[in-house]
């Protein structure tokens, strides 16, 4: 009766409240709880994790809706292919069908789904955010975060650091594996209503995944208003059919019992652990479902899931259970079986449309991650587009987007049916789990303080129900679940080559720029010969304390410099938007009447920089006269990197390095710059 202790309160009594009690005043949700007139709402969270003002304290329903059409749709749509997968008769260690084995899946099933996704995730993980944040790299950001603070832990917090991203890498391959698979499943119920039909499916597939991908750009919020009505008739469906089951042999209610999965997990281990590997398809979306929380906040995904999703879900396994239950025959399609011939159809084109929502969630999670991932410079920076203006964190990612576009089509037309990306599935979304929960543990007790033995208590259940699936997982791993490891490990390299260059070129370029100071003092004391020429040049920096390159090469290559000089750094608030009071702070560097102003300009993390519209807010005095924004040129220094004998990467990853600073968005396009008055002067950097 271990499990029904878990569920009762233990976790949730004492591991939870401690963390709500110790954790910081924050902001979440805030979009989703409050009204504004603007359409944003901005809302601080009380220590109690209660929100101030009455009107936070319910989620707009429009939000759970919207969110219901975006998180929701690959863990909804994991009844169509769960337990058919696990009766597989073509499975290399398949499960015989038989009624205690019956009972113990579906009961294994209902409780992995409410230790992994209820308890790990949404009682859990789920309160481990970064300004709203979620998914593994809000994790990873925490113990960085944590890390600076507490150097003598510098080593274990880079390890799990490392490991998180490992973790994120296992996203990238779900988000790649699930729309193929989840479609498929879905078209593949027309071989159910006509078999000659079976044709057609990865065609149809692959015409629905080419629409997919070319509506992203019109956003989650329009996606979610769109998907949210369908999910709901989907789960009221599923439901439906469920309950029609459940009623044809009401025995299988037993199977809610923990005791049936405990009793098929021991009495009958070598089965149920190999079961294991299909029976983790229940909970693929848990991880997307975390990654997503920056769309539309935690309470809107918790209550959604609690009241709609997880009943659904529950009576659709044990639904089917009942019917494999009354002939073992309908293990082919348990699903689509439980509905007459005649709605047969209907539920294929309602099923092929609730897994393209499910394709939805791990896109849009992906997105997340990747935006993530360049903020902490895993990635190079990447052309994000904010989607929502009345909702913080909806974001589409081009470059993320047709990459996952190219890579599920070749996936739909190498494997060519569910069944064969099914071995390959469960590797990631246990790889997945196992890593969010152990990061959230150490999250817990080193960040939040949380008492060891407490940690022990949540920590030592949880960890080895992930890994008891990651070891069932791992059995695959030459029946196609080294297709995930493959994806995974291409990602992880990539990200660390790419922090690893970012450090080695920073550093070289900080020598090249030299201090700001020191430069200034050289053009004041004639060390540096430049002629002053009429206008306003604007140069954009990392920082006030080095000297722009572009400004560097002006001056000592071409020997000019212009009247007025500004030199403009960009920073990112973790705010939606700034004022337009804050939004410019002007410096004169301490020289008098030089000439020379430092500028910083700051921006929202919803907003998309504009630096001509910012420097439009500073007043003349501040800029040593007006700057002529009209006639004003920007300068950008580019950094063309080369390979270089310096023994700082081996050869292959300096060749690496080079070619993903191609996918860097463009700096002019980014920032606004009128393109007729951009400069841009290169310099080398070797690494």
């Amino acid at each position: 009766m271990y499990v029904r202790r878990i569920r009762s309160g233990l976790i949730r009594s004492l591991l939870l409240g401690h963390l709500v009690r110790r954790s910081r005043s924050r902001v979440l949700d805030a979009a989703h709880r409050t009204d504004h007139p603007g359409g944003v709402g901005s809302a601080s969270v009380n220590a109690s994790g209660a929100p101030h003002g009455a009107a936070q304290n319910t989620v707009r329903l429009a939000v759970v809706v919207a969110a219901l059409g975006v998180v929701f749709g690959d863990i909804g749509t994991s009844p169509i292919y769960t337990l058919q997968t696990v009766f597989n008769p073509e499975d290399p260690h398949p499960v015989p069908v038989s009624t205690d084995n019956i009972y113990g899946v579906v009961s294994l099933i209902f409780w992995s789904v409410m230790i992994i996704v209820t308890v790990t995730y949404i009682l859990l993980a789920l309160r481990a955010d970064n300004d709203g944040e979620g998914g593994v790299m809000a994790l990873i950001t925490l113990l960085r975060q944590w890390r600076t603070s507490h150097p003598g832990r510098r080593r274990a917090a880079t390890v799990l650091a490392a490991l998180g991203l490992f973790g994120a890498s296992l996203f990238f391959g779900d988000g790649m594996i699930t729309p193929a698979i989840s479609v498929l499943s879905a078209v593949e119920g027309l071989k159910v209503v006509e078999p000659p039909l079976g044709h057609y499916v990865v065609p149809i597939t692959a015409v629905i995944i080419i629409v997919l991908f070319l509506v992203q750009r019109r956003g989650t919020e329009t996606v979610g208003r769109v998907f949210g009505p369908v999910m709901i008739a989907w789960f009221a469906v599923i439901g439906a059919c469920g309950i029609g089951g459940i009623v044809g042999n009401p025995d299988i209610l037993k199977a809610l019992a923990p005791t049936y999965a405990i009793g098929f997990l021991i009495g009958h281990f070598h089965i149920a652990f190999f079961a294991l590997a299909a029976i983790v398809l229940a909970v693929t979306g848990a991880e997307a479902l975390y990654a997503d929380m920056g769309h539309f906040g935690r309470r809107a995904i918790s209550r959604g899931w609690l009241f709609l999703v997880l009943p659904a879900c529950t009576l659709s396994y044990l639904g089917q259970g009942a019917l494999i239950l009354e002939d073992p025959g309908n293990i082919s399609s348990p699903f689509f079986l439980l509905v007459p011939s005649w709605g047969r159809l209907p539920l294929v084109l309602l099923a092929t449309a609730a897994t393209v929502i499910a394709s939805q969630a791990v896109i849009t999670g992906a997105y997340s991650v990747a935006s993530q991932a360049a903020q902490l410079g895993y990635l190079p920076r990447l052309r994000v587009a904010h989607t929502s203006v009345t909702t913080i964190g909806q974001i589409y990612v081009p470059w993320i987007n047709w990459l996952l576009f190219a890579s599920v089509l070749t996936l739909i037309f190498a494997f060519r049916s569910s069944a064969a990306l099914a071995y390959a599935y469960g590797m990631t979304v246990t790889g997945t789990i196992s890593i969010t929960t152990l990061l959230f543990f150490y999250v817990a007790h080193y960040r939040w303080h949380v008492p060891k033995w407490l940690i022990a208590v949540g920590a030592v259940p949880l960890l080895a129900v992930d890994v008891l699936f990651v070891g069932a997982n791992l059995t695959k791993l030459l029946h196609g679940a080294w297709l995930p490891l493959l994806i995974a490990l291409t990602a992880f390299t990539v990200m660390t080559t790419w922090q690893r260059g970012r450090a080695v070129v920073t550093a070289e370029r900080k020598r090249l720029e030299g201090p700001l100071d020191e430069f200034i003092e050289e053009l004041r004391s004639g060390g540096l010969v430049a002629q002053e020429v009429p206008g306003t040049a604007i140069f954009l920096n990392r920082g006030r304390t080095t000297a722009p390159l572009a400004l560097r090469a002006n001056v000592e290559h071409n020997q000019v410099r212009h009247e007025h000089v500004v030199i403009v750094s960009i920073e990112t608030e973790p705010v939606p938007r700034v004022a337009d009071d804050q939004r410019v702070t002007a410096n004169e560097l301490g020289y008098g009447d030089d000439g020379i102003t430092h500028v910083t300009a700051r921006f929202g993390y919803m907003e998309t920089p504009d630096v001509p519209a910012a420097l439009a807010l500073l007043d003349p005095e501040a800029t040593e006269g007006r700057i002529d924004l009209d006639r004003a040129s920007y300068f950008l220094s580019k950094i063309e990197l080369r390979k270089g004998p310096a023994a700082t990467m081996a050869s292959w990853r300096k060749h690496l390095f080079i070619a993903t600073s191609h996918i860097t968005a463009d700096a002019a396009e980014y920032f606004n710059l009128p393109r007729d008055r951009t400069v841009i002067i290169g310099s080398h950097v070797e690494v």
